[in-house]
C-alpha cells in the first residue's frame, strides 16, 4: 500500500462517500449534490514554518472534517479516493 506523508499545513483525507435518498427512493450521489464534502484525516504535515517556528494543525488523524466541494487537490491511491488540502480549506471538524 502506498502512503503520502504530506509537507507543511497540508492534509491528506480519505473521502467519505454518502448517498441521499429522495422520498420518491431514487438515491442522489455526492457528485451530484453542492454541499460541503466529509472525510477522515489519514495524515497531517508537521505545520507551516513561520520565523524558524512550526505551528501545528488543529487537525489531527483520525478526525473527520468538511470542506468545501471544490477545495483541494482528488488523488486516488489503491482503488480509495483522497484529498489532500491546506489546513485553512478545512470549514470543521465533525465532533461526535
Amino acid at each position: 500500500m502506498a502512503k503520502i506523508r504530506p509537507l507543511g499545513d497540508k492534509i491528506v483525507a480519505k473521502l467519505i462517500n454518502e448517498t441521499e435518498q429522495t422520498s420518491g427512493g431514487i438515491f442522489i450521489p455526492d457528485s451530484a449534490r453542492e454541499k460541503p464534502q466529509k472525510a477522515e484525516v489519514v495524515a497531517v504535515g508537521p505545520g507551516e514554518k513561520k520565523d524558524d517556528k512550526r505551528i501545528e494543525l488543529d487537525v489531527k488523524v483520525g478526525d473527520t472534517i468538511l470542506f468545501a466541494k471544490y477545495g483541494g487537490t482528488e488523488i486516488k491511491l489503491d482503488g480509495e479516493e483522497y484529498k489532500i488540502l491546506c489546513e485553512k480549506d478545512v470549514l470543521g471538524i465533525i465532533e461526535q
